[in-house]
């Protein structure tokens, strides 16, 4: 957006007009192609998921995490009714069509329906999960569920400054890198400089045609293998 000047000649932000505060997520399913998305139900998903979990056997997945990992089935079901059954983060889980698997978690938090702002976190994807359409595709079912059917203007994405991982995901999921607040929290003892990304509702149209043209079958051969990356979409639409 753009800034204007106001009648003192003071620098003053773009006019948001007819702006209302937006409404909270619901608790509702999001479906797609290779997945859908359902609210955290610790009778259905927490045995499964701490099944998913299991797998990745060295517990790398909860390194950037402030919690984790857990050495029973017990554990992680008594850690799930106390944190994510909540409406802020409010978590889903991502099951798989194919399999009809709950594979991972990722939640809205921090939730500012006055602003019009929400992030994604706490996404933890099992090692079945990582590196698939359907691990993409929620990140995208959940733009849409924040931009399309909610109207939020800013769809935010932070981690560990020193996760490598999770700095390459959210931009290769379109998420523009703004800054590294230091010294920002302290978790498992430790200090974490936290990386600042997002998306603007400005952006959200090209991203999501970008989304769009990736998640099209077409784009997958008969492997299963990408035709074009997501980034390659993204750098041939912008010409």
């Amino acid at each position: 957006m753009t800034a204007r000047e106001n009648a003192l000649g003071q620098p003053i932000g773009a006019p948001v007009p007819d702006w209302t505060p937006r409404a909270a997520p619901p608790r509702a399913m999001m479906q797609g192609r290779s997945c859908r998305l359902e609210p955290f139900d610790p009778a259905r998903h927490a045995a499964p998921l701490f099944d998913a979990y299991a797998q990745d056997r060295a517990g790398r997945i909860w390194t950037y995490l402030p919690y984790g990992p857990f050495d029973s089935a017990g554990a992680f079901a008594r850690f799930a009714d106390d944190t994510l059954c909540g409406d802020d983060p409010l978590f889903h889980v991502v099951v798989e069509t194919e399999t009809q698997r709950p594979l991972g978690v990722a939640s809205f938090l921090r939730i500012d329906r006055a602003n019009g702002v929400i992030e994604v976190g706490h996404i933890n994807f099992a090692p079945a999960l990582q590196r698939t359409v359907a691990a993409t595709e929620a990140m995208y079912l959940m733009m849409v569920r924040v931009f399309d059917e909610l109207g939020y203007r800013r769809y935010e994405w932070k981690c560990d400054a020193l996760n490598a991982p999770s700095r390459r995901a959210a931009e290769r999921l379109s998420f523009v890198y703004e800054g590294t607040f230091r010294q920002a929290t302290v978790y498992k003892g430790r200090n974490r400089d936290t990386a600042w990304f997002a998306i603007t509702d400005a952006e959200w149209p090209a991203v999501k045609r970008a989304f769009e043209a990736w998640l099209d079958p077409a784009n997958f051969d008969g492997d299963g293998r990408q035709r074009l990356g997501l980034a390659e979409i993204r750098a041939r639409m912008a010409g």
